[in-house]
């Protein structure tokens, strides 16, 4: 198991979540906040990647090691985050 490369499995979580966006979107179960971060929440996966690529280039290193760079990456997972439960905060839940 230490050859195991996880990236094609990270590649193929993209399609559920994809489908979960459209979902989303279409039934009108959370609001237009919960929705946005959600959708930051994969746009977080993108700044990663080119957040990570930037430090194996630029310091030849991983993101981990260069804190500016994580820390942002990181920041920007907190803020959808953050839009999220904001958006679940605001949630009416239909009577029945």
């Amino acid at each position: 198991m230490d050859n195991f490369d996880p990236a094609p499995v990270f590649a193929l979580s993209l399609f559920p979540y994809l489908f979960f966006l459209y979902k989303l979107g279409s039934n009108g179960w959370f609001n237009r906040l919960a929705r946005v971060g959600f959708q930051l929440t994969l746009l977080f996966v993108g700044v990663t990647i080119v957040a990570a690529v930037v430090a194996l280039v630029r310091f030849d290193a991983e993101l981990v090691a260069i804190d500016p760079l994580h820390g942002g990456a990181e920041a920007f997972l907190t803020f959808s985050n953050a839009l999220i439960v904001a958006g679940l905060l605001r949630v009416d839940v239909p009577k029945r």
